[in-house]
């Protein structure tokens, strides 16, 4: 509620007036919760719809991604990004991952990839299901491309993030473990969930659910079951 005999401030976003009270009283918590899930903590509802609505820039938010050349670059927004809308917001450190070699300056110099990757579900070459993929492709926002759904997203998840398989569209050369090297440490504990330790065992049993097409995403599209039985 604006104090009495106070004119509250209003930010202009895209010739709309915006009172500053309602972004502070709306959008301050979502970027709050934004930013300390993606420190680690449990995803919490953000609304990436809401500012791509206000048609933010992604760099306006993400302002080093444009020269990020290493993994552990912090491209979160920095306060700085936040302060013209918002007051008072967490900035935590970067989320882990498992890739330990990416370059956001190289990958966004190479502009938009959203028809390279279609083009390789279009002719059968995509190494994953694109049941939820395909659609997202149609794009000219080249963030969004790897980054799929954001513009719909009400949630900071996975979901949005790059699969392997995008990758593996362009860097198609597989050789285990070396090729595992050009992006993962050498030491990165790769294993998938539903491959314990007695898996060369177990994983010709009967009972044993695993769809062969799935193993291209780390085995390459001309693994055989022969070259390891």
């Amino acid at each position: 509620m604006k104090p009495r005999g106070i004119r509250a401030p209003v930010f202009v976003v895209r010739g709309i007036d915006i009172p500053a009270f309602v972004l502070r009283g709306i959008v301050i918590p979502a970027c709050a919760v934004l930013l300390a899930c993606l420190a680690g903590a449990q995803p919490r509802p953000f609304s990436h719809r809401l500012h791509l609505e206000l048609k933010l820039a992604c760099t306006q938010c993400h302002t080093g991604v444009e020269h990020s050349t290493r993994v552990d670059d912090d491209n979160l927004p920095a306060a700085s990004a936040c302060k013209p809308c918002h007051q008072d917001v967490p900035i935590p450190a970067a989320p882990k991952t498992l890739v330990a070699h990416f370059s956001h300056e190289k990958h966004l110099k190479l502009g938009n990839v959203a028809p390279i990757i279609a083009r390789a579900i279009d002719r059968g070459q995509y190494l994953s299901r694109f049941d939820e993929i395909r659609k997202h492709l149609n794009t000219t926002n080249p963030c969004l491309a790897c980054h799929r759904g954001i513009e719909a997203s009400e949630a900071v998840s996975h979901a949005n993030m790059p699969q392997m398989a995008d990758c593996l569209v362009c860097h198609n050369k597989i050789d285990l473990p070396f090729s595992c090297e050009y992006c993962h440490a050498a030491n990165a504990k790769l294993r998938p969930a539903d491959h314990p330790r007695d898996f060369l065992e177990s994983h010709t049993r009967p009972d044993a659910k695993f769809d062969k097409a799935g193993c291209a995403v780390c085995h390459g599209r001309t693994f055989r079951c022969m070259g390891c039985h």
